[in-house]
């Protein structure tokens, strides 16, 4: 039986903690990578090097956004494919364990189901501006 008196307590711990890894993820590609260095990275992989600019701003503006609870159902849905995406084509190749070289991709793939799972629960509390709730 859910408590629905500490679930959206619950929900806001997981909204704000992958919150900020994603921001973590995205300024990493930003500062320390670089855009160009990111964009390169992807074309490595043979994906179009706009989608590391793409997945760099999503990961920003997508973790800033779950931090403050802005739509965070929107976004945390709108994340799932580039989670989808890094497991497949940035992690899909090195196994299942995320210990191997280069990564494997079980964690994107962790990520992705709650991203998933935050969607489904809501915005918890303390939401900036909470998604509209399916009727």
């Amino acid at each position: 039986m859910n408590n629905l008196n500490t679930a959206p307590y619950a929900i806001l711990a997981l909204r704000v903690t992958t919150g900020v890894l994603f921001l973590a993820h995205g300024l990493i590609k930003l500062l320390v990578f670089t855009p160009a260095g990111t964009a390169g990275y992807f074309e490595s992989i043979g994906l179009p090097g706009v989608l590391g600019y793409v997945t760099m701003l999503a990961e920003i503006a997508g973790g800033i956004a779950l931090i403050l609870g802005f739509k965070a159902r929107l976004v945390s849905a709108a994340l799932v494919p580039l989670l989808l995406g890094a497991a497949f084509f940035g992690h899909g190749g090195f196994g299942f364990n995320w210990s191997n070289p280069n990564g494997g991709w079980e964690y994107p793939v962790m990520w992705a189901i709650v991203q998933a799972s935050l969607a489904l629960l809501g915005d918890g509390a303390y939401a900036l501006a909470p998604s509209k709730q399916a009727a």
